[in-house]
């Protein structure tokens, strides 16, 4: 016997398994607009780069241009764009600047440089070229240099290199072929450049000397020889193993210490400047006691609408507002831009705003400290402690004060470093960090070299002198200061 079920009957079960296995749920999602977007990257530019996103929009948007004359700043914000807009007097659309200027006509404004020079890769190039080399020679060569990092070392395997040429370039080059190219770079200036390990970049450096004297000699027996040991500064083992005295011991020291560990920044040190000036953001004057605080808009160009593309939206509308059928294209085309530019102009004048108002509050925050320059009086400050103040928000804040400077009568500084914990004194204080940092480096300076000061020692005497603080923030502490441990600062 067969049981006949109805369609109707299966449909309607269907319909009701789908309708239990549904369920409606109402999420909230915030989404970031492109011009929200871009407002955040704006924010986060630092003065140099400020300047190249201003003239990239120029290349980019048509109705902008440089404002060569300068005119008066306008305070008016851009509106909602129509195309009676265009229709009106020309003093209806405003000349926007892309910035305030801080200064009055007898101030006199300070320039910054940045400076143009080759790499140290370049340079090295620079060197093959003069070498007697095939060209496979100075191919491996080139790329044995592209591999260098910045401190002049070879940190891949010749292995590696092999294959790289193998995939890259289709040539089939041994590890043999690698070493004996790479020891034609390692002669080569700087040197010690071209290195793989710390050892090979010191006896490099020691085979360009002459070794006739005795202190030379036994640099290079410890170098050569004791490298471990001598990096580990065990220094009582070793002046027993080599039978010298301290004195002889020392002096051979002080010759390993002449030599760079980091050969790469001899590029520098040599008189070729690779590494930009800071161009500051902020600048800060003092003039009896009183603080003055101004944008550094030097080489940061204004820019306003284009006259010419106002006219032409004139032109194109008839005197009834209507637009021809073949100029309905082109109207719009140049509404958007104008649009864009001026959403663009708005921008920069509320990036602006947000730095000018950020940095005022951190210097009526640390006011002691801008007045004195003396990093004692830094209080304690985090960046919830700007953002309350400003009413902006704390992601804000960062990306107002990341990779920003301020120039001061005291030196150029990173808004960054001004942001430090808290901590409280036994009397209930609180101090800043910096003034722990301030108190450890004064003690690792005047400590005994022989016998150096180790965390546990730093911590007492922190504690003794009332402040509240565990060696392992002591550590912590001394690593930021880029002070290593106290074996590694032990000396004969």
């Amino acid at each position: 016997m067969h049981l006949l079920v109805s369609p109707f009957l299966v449909r309607l079960h269907f319909i009701k398994d789908m309708a239990s296995r549904l369920q409606q749920t109402i999420q909230l999602q915030t989404k970031i607009s492109p011009q929200q977007i871009q407002m955040i990257k704006l924010l986060e530019l630092p003065a140099m780069q400020l300047e190249e996103r201003i003239k990239r929009e120029i290349e980019e948007n048509i109705v902008l241009e440089e404002d060569v004359e300068a005119h008066g700043d306008s305070e008016d914000a851009p509106e909602k764009i129509s195309v009676e807009e265009y229709l009106g007097k020309e003093d209806d659309t405003p000349s926007y600047k892309a910035r305030v200027n801080n200064f009055s006509k007898d101030d006199k404004q300070r320039p910054v440089y940045i400076t143009e020079s080759h790499s140290l890769g370049d340079t090295l190039i620079e060197q093959l070229r003069f070498r007697s080399l095939s060209d496979v020679e100075l191919i491996v060569a080139a790329y044995i240099v592209g591999s260098l990092d910045d401190d002049g070392y070879l940190r891949r395997d010749l292995a590696s290199l092999s294959d790289d040429l193998a995939f890259t370039r289709g040539m089939d080059v041994s590890i043999e072929e690698i070493e004996r190219i790479l020891a034609i770079v390692q002669e080569l200036e700087p040197a010690g450049v071209g290195a793989r390990t710390l050892q090979e970049c010191l006896l490099l450096q020691m085979r360009r000397q002459m070794l006739d004297t005795p202190t030379k000699l036994m640099a290079h027996k410890i170098v050569s020889n004791h490298f471990e040991a001598f990096a580990k500064k065990h220094y009582e083992k070793l002046i027993a193993r080599l039978g010298i005295s301290e004195e002889e011991f020392r002096e051979a020291i002080e010759h390993i210490r002449t030599l760079s560990p980091k050969p790469g920044n001899l590029h520098v040190e040599g008189g070729i400047d690779t590494t930009p000036y800071i161009t500051p953001d902020f600048i800060l004057d003092t003039t009896d006691g009183n603080l003055r605080l101004a944008m550094n808009s030097s080489g940061v160009p204004e820019v306003r609408i284009s006259r010419r593309y106002r006219d032409m939206m004139r032109d194109m509308v008839a005197p009834d507002g209507t637009i021809k059928a073949e100029d309905k294209e082109a109207v719009q085309f140049v509404k958007s831009k104008i649009d864009s530019a001026k959403w663009f102009i708005s921008a920069i004048k509320q990036r602006h705003d947000t730095l000018m108002r950020t940095m005022q509050t951190i210097l009526d925050f640390q006011r002691d400290y801008f007045q004195e320059g003396d990093k004692s009086k830094l209080k304690p400050m985090i960046l919830k402690d700007i953002a309350d103040r400003t009413e902006l928000d704390v992601s804000t804040i960062s990306r107002v004060v990341n990779s920003k400077y301020i120039q001061t009568p005291f030196g150029i500084i990173l808004l960054k470093s001004l942001f430090s914990e808290g901590m409280q004194t036994t009397s209930g204080e609180e101090v800043s960090s910096h003034e722990i940092k301030t108190i450890l480096q004064e003690c690792i300076d005047n400590e005994d070299k022989r016998h150096p000061l180790t965390d546990e020692n730093l911590m007492d005497i922190l504690n003794d002198k009332g402040y509240r603080i565990a060696r392992r923030t002591v550590a912590k502490y001394r690593e930021m200061l880029d002070i290593p441990v106290a074996r590694m600062r032990k000396q004969i």
